[in-house]
């Protein structure tokens, strides 16, 4: 008997806007990624949650938002189906949803989800590896799923998805077929004209140099920065592409002849030491080659030697400067990134690298789209403490909310005769409560919104 397959788009076709794809085989339905971007465009979740109800297993692809970002807000909304991943996206998307929302609230208020949220969403999470696959029971019977090395990112996967004697479903996006430093390609062999290959085409078109010629252009534009005594910014992501990024600085530092180690580089993000040790315990989900030297050498590719890790700006103040800086979110929108933006883009020693093509519209997109932009008008957020008057009426405020809870219930107990009695006794317990709540002894709230400044855009 043959299947009913359906396909629906929820986001991710004919642009470049997050992937959430619903598939239904029979009655059967899974959610195929539920990425978000950097707008938070709460229309996506609320298109998303209609389906809430119908979704009986959630397959995630790679740990970064444009695969994953909407999955906190999904959960606390009520998506309690089964969400399966691989080990690496499921330590690494941690990351990714903690620096993202870190770097928001460092400069403003974030309430799109909160690290609970974050918590919550990774605790449904059912970890797998490799060829670990999952058959399904109820009316997913006769379904099983499977993940598949996609390269790209550690972790990376493509989903095979088999009806028992019918159908066999490949979902893969964003995989690059090719070896890189850390990583092996996708397995294309493992898939034999399956009925359904659900796909992308985003970067059909791209025709990337060699990687020995753009490691050669890294090279000599970090060079010639800073022997002008300028500093390098790479926007790049939080536990992606950075890791391969970090590995390769990291090689170009130990080699004497690149003329580098005179100079010193950093990873800065807010999580940049916990990603760095997850790293190290992955390497069973490097390449080949990376393999080998670990079981030979026992060289782990992520004992950085060169490499400094900052989890602030204050950290990355203390490092001698030239320097070059591996600092998220890759859009330039928040995070550190965007603060080294502000402070190092009107300088015309030093040299801004972006790494990866992010959605239209973002201020990194525009800088790529448009390389003869001579200059860009941002808007900047800080949090700054509350002093004078402003302090006084917060704490005024404060103490009226935790009056109010009180007095409701005086009025209440007051209102029973049999309770009067305890009144007059309770009433002084009720008091020192209220005056040895403890305040903050400071305040922060989010910077004049209209505060903008000019800086001239790296050429």
């Amino acid at each position: 008997m043959t299947s009913i397959v359906r396909l629906q788009v929820l986001s991710g076709a004919l642009d470049e806007g997050p992937l959430a794809y619903l598939l239904q085989i029979d009655e059967f339905k899974f959610l195929l990624d539920c990425g978000w971007d950097e707008r938070f465009d709460l229309t996506l979740i609320e298109k998303l949650r209609r389906f809430i109800p119908q979704i009986d297993a959630v397959l995630i692809t790679f740990p970064d938002l444009y695969h994953l970002g909407a999955l906190p807000c999904l959960v606390a909304k009520g998506l309690s189906c089964p969400i399966y991943a691989t080990v690496p996206v499921y330590k690494m998307g941690q990351m990714f949803m903690y620096d993202l929302f870190q770097s928001h609230k460092n400069n403003e208020e974030f309430d799109v989800f909160t690290l609970d949220d974050v918590d919550t969403a990774f605790e449904k999470m059912t970890q797998l590896k490799y060829s670990q696959s999952v058959t399904f029971t109820g009316k997913g019977r006769g379904l099983s799923i499977t993940p598949l090395p996609a390269g790209h990112m550690i972790g990376g996967t493509m989903w095979k998805i088999v009806k028992e004697g019918e159908e066999e479903i490949i979902y893969a996006v964003d995989y690059n077929h090719k070896k890189e430093r850390h990583l092996n390609g996708c397995v294309l062999d493992q898939i034999t004209r399956p009925s359904l290959l659900i796909t992308d085409t985003l970067n059909a078109e791209y025709v990337q140099a060699r990687r020995r010629t753009r490691d050669e252009q890294l090279l000599t534009t970090i060079l010639k920065t800073m022997r002008s005594d300028g500093n390098v910014l790479i926007a790049c992501d939080t536990a992606g592409r950075a890791l391969e990024l970090a590995q390769l600085l990291d090689q170009l530092w130990a080699d004497r002849r690149s003329g580098l180690i005179a100079y010193t580089f950093a990873m800065l993000n807010n999580v940049s030491l916990n990603v760095v040790d997850f790293a190290k315990s992955q390497v069973e989900w490097m390449s080949d080659k990376v393999l080998r030297t670990f079981e030979d050498q026992r060289a782990n590719p992520f004992e950085f030697r060169y490499m400094q890790l900052c989890h602030s700006m204050h950290d990355l103040d203390q490092i001698a400067s030239p320097k070059v800086v591996l600092a998220s979110i890759p859009d330039l929108e928040c995070g550190f990134s965007r603060d080294l933006f502000v402070r190092w883009a009107d300088d015309p020693r030093n040299s801004i690298i972006l790494t990866s093509r992010t959605t239209p519209g973002t201020l990194a997109r525009r800088l790529v789209d448009d390389p003869a932009l001579g200059s860009v008008t941002l808007q900047l957020k800080y949090r700054v403490p509350m002093r004078g008057q402003e302090l006084e009426d917060y704490y005024r405020k404060k103490r009226d909310e935790e009056k109010a809870p009180v007095k409701d219930e005086e009025e209440s107990t007051a209102s029973s005769p049999a309770a009067s009695r305890a009144t007059t006794s309770a009433s002084p317990a009720r008091s020192w409560r209220r005056r040895s709540t403890a305040f903050p002894s400071s305040f922060c709230r989010p910077g004049p919104p209209s505060s903008s400044t000019s800086r001239s855009c790296p050429t």
